[in-house]
């Protein structure tokens, strides 16, 4: 049966590949089972498969966006959650306005969301600024807004940056072909096009340095939106520390370190951030958060929450007013039992963190 545009409803398998932690290596039939004589016709519509795959995608990525993304809710699922659906609404409202300001093309085309229902640790952006994040990315980072919002961040860079739209076409056309030669399908992609791109619906079409650039643009737009400006660097320590040495059991066998920057990399280029982002005031390493070269805090550890990652999430807060002041305000404990710095709650000092007032002073003196 022939259809309008054969592949708008099935190339989301493919396109959800701008995926904030997952890749997979490209599945090519065996070379062996075919020849050019048993190719038969299929090389002939080389050309035309480019030109289908071409339009396919102009139409998924504008007008076909929104068909597109209701493809997608009925492809991955829909997790109707109150909790974990209102705080990607906010984050995606502050995170939309923060973008605009700077890239105001965006309101032409704003984000679809939804949050689906699998329970890895995985968000992703795909064609026409349609976008989701995986339920288990919630339950991984205890539905702490500010780490969320520098995931979902991450992936509105890379619809932003079109990275998506790139990689679909430089990258699927080779699987596509090749699935058509080992299918014996002869020239119909229409026949076998649902079967195999719904096994390629994560395969990873973004490159390293594209990684890079989503993390960095991201980052703009999560300080941007207010969020806290530690958070990123946070987001990789948990991610290190609750994956272990399993990365298979953590997220699935499709997980390929070698086709994103290292974790740790990642982590560390997001401390750096926090120390740029304070005038050079404010550094954070292996738990300890250091003001003007001197230990503030060595953070303790939480039924929640690791010390590390703590530092740096206090030091984030306190690089937001490094940054937003040039004379630094008194520090003391709120009646929330925050420690604050001026307007900004820096965080809850815990029993292992020492005296409240010890540390209040210590700042005083230090800032």
């Amino acid at each position: 049966m022939t259809r309008k545009h054969p592949y708008k409803a099935v190339m989301l398998c493919a396109a959800c590949a701008a995926a904030f932690t997952l890749s997979t290596f490209l599945i090519i039939p065996n070379a062996a089972a075919f020849s050019l004589d048993n190719l038969g016709g299929s090389l002939i519509g080389v050309a035309a498969y480019y030109a289908r795959l071409d339009f396919s995608v102009n139409y998924c990525d504008n007008d076909g966006r929104g068909e597109y993304f209701n493809k997608m809710k009925e492809q991955y699922g829909v997790d109707a959650d109150p909790t974990k659906n209102a705080i990607l609404d906010d984050i995606m409202a502050r995170l939309s306005s923060s973008i605009a300001q700077n890239d105001p093309k965006i309101r032409e085309k704003p984000y679809n969301y939804f949050v689906n229902p699998d329970k890895s640790f995985n968000a992703f952006c795909s064609l026409g600024h349609n976008l989701s994040v995986n339920s288990g990315l919630f339950d991984l980072l205890n539905n702490n807004e500010d780490e969320i919002a520098f995931v979902v961040g991450h992936e509105m860079a890379h619809g932003q940056q079109e990275h998506v739209k790139k990689g679909i076409k430089k990258s699927l056309p080779i699987n596509i072909i090749a699935s058509v030669w080992g299918s014996q399908a002869g020239s119909s992609l229409e026949i076998i096009g649902i079967d195999v791109l719904a096994k390629q619906a994560d395969a990873n079409i973004i490159t390293k340095p594209q990684e890079w650039q989503a993390d960095n643009i991201g980052y703009d737009y999560a300080v941007g939106a207010g969020y806290n400006p530690g958070a990123g660097a946070a987001v990789w320590q948990r991610f290190i520390e609750k994956m272990g040495k399993d990365r298979s059991n953590f997220v699935g066998e499709i997980f390929s370190p070698s086709d994103h920057p290292k974790e740790a990399d990642r982590r560390d280029n997001y401390s750096q951030k926090i120390t740029q982002y304070s005038n050079n005031h404010v550094t954070v390493k292996d738990g300890i958060v250091k003001i003007n070269g001197k230990e503030f805090l060595h953070a303790a550890n939480t039924e929640i929450m690791s010390g590390d990652e703590r530092a740096f999430l206090i030091g984030g807060a306190l690089a937001a007013v490094y940054h937003n002041n040039t004379t630094i305000p008194q520090a003391y404990i709120g009646s929330n039992n925050y420690l604050y710095l001026g307007n900004q709650d820096i965080f809850i000092p815990t029993v292992n963190d020492g005296d409240p007032q010890f540390l209040v002073n210590k700042l005083n003196m230090i800032k």
